[in-house]
């Protein structure tokens, strides 16, 4: 299977769209047209081919026409087929990948979202049936009633396309990742939520490996393989984070906070900061304090 990913810094920039509906057996005539088309089939079968490709678009299915290729019908359609269309141009840089490439690009982006870098890129197969089609359906209906509005500002179709391939790409990447994932995984997500919730305490590698049954080294190196940090790297990411957040919104002594976030020594909880932040507590706290921040 084939995977588009596109750049979304820009929206895609909608053509034109609308909902077909066949009232006798009909076949797709041949074309060849210089935009995307998204197809999202609601009713019967749509037999279309693509180059080489045959499909059967089945209700719930969706697939993604590729521009300057030949596709046509190859068999008969029943009456009463029913499908959204949307043609559309991509305005930022895009691509066609495997899936397996899709994948490991995926992966990459999952396993290293602590790194905070915003994800300008959304993977959208060629043909996919997603999980939840009220969600597709109702942004297809959103961007027709848009799109036939008159409105003034011509960009709202442009954003809802958008948000309709953002849609297909999280359901696609979801579903990827829950196939992916082993119970190593599984486990390494429960390792996380204890230190979160036990941030506080003076826990250590060590500790955490014996709480979980894992010997230090090898769960070191397995949080390293699948997060980019060691264990030890991600415990004091996590300290640290914490103590960004009780600076900014408490009034607690550093030794108040360094405690709050289980480090009994005071002067290493102080080189370990400016280690993470290029600043001291204190030089955080008087760049933050004017900041109001809201504590959920």
């Amino acid at each position: 299977m084939k995977v588009l990913k596109i750049n979304i810094n820009k929206p895609v920039h909608f053509i034109s769209g609308g909902l077909f509906i066949t009232e006798r057996p009909w076949i797709h005539s041949q074309r060849i047209i210089d935009s995307f088309e998204i197809i999202i089939v609601l009713n019967k079968i749509l037999y279309i081919q693509e180059g080489s490709t045959k499909y059967e678009v089945k209700p719930g299915d969706v697939l993604l026409l590729l521009p300057n290729r030949i596709h046509k019908g190859y068999i008969e359609c029943d009456e009463d087929l029913s499908f959204y269309w949307f043609h559309f141009y991509c305005q930022e840089p895009h691509d066609i990948m495997d899936k397996s490439t899709a994948n490991e690009e995926l992966l990459l982006i999952t396993t290293h979202s602590l790194s905070q870098h915003p994800i300008a890129d959304i993977y959208v197969p060629l043909f996919c049936t997603p999980a939840n089609l009220d969600r597709i359906n109702i942004l297809s209906q959103q961007l027709l009633h848009v799109a036939n509005s008159n409105y003034y500002i011509y960009h709202g179709a442009n954003y809802l396309l958008t948000s309709l391939l953002i849609e297909l790409s999280e359901q696609y990447i979801v579903s990827e990742i829950k196939q992916s994932r082993t119970q190593s995984d599984l486990k390494l997500e429960k390792i996380k939520e204890w230190i979160r919730i036990n941030i506080h305490n003076d826990i250590s590698v060590a500790s955490i490996a014996e709480k979980f049954n894992y010997n230090k080294t090898y769960l070191s190196r397995l949080f390293k393989q699948k997060t980019g940090m060691s264990l030890l790297e991600y415990l004091h990411y996590m300290k640290i984070r914490k103590a960004k957040q009780l600076l900014a919104t408490t009034s607690y002594s550093i030794k108040e906070i360094s405690y709050s976030v289980g480090i009994q020594d005071e002067k290493y909880f102080m080189r370990l900061f400016k280690k993470h932040e290029n600043m001291t507590p204190s030089e955080f706290r008087k760049a933050y304090y004017r900041i109001h921040m809201n504590n959920n």
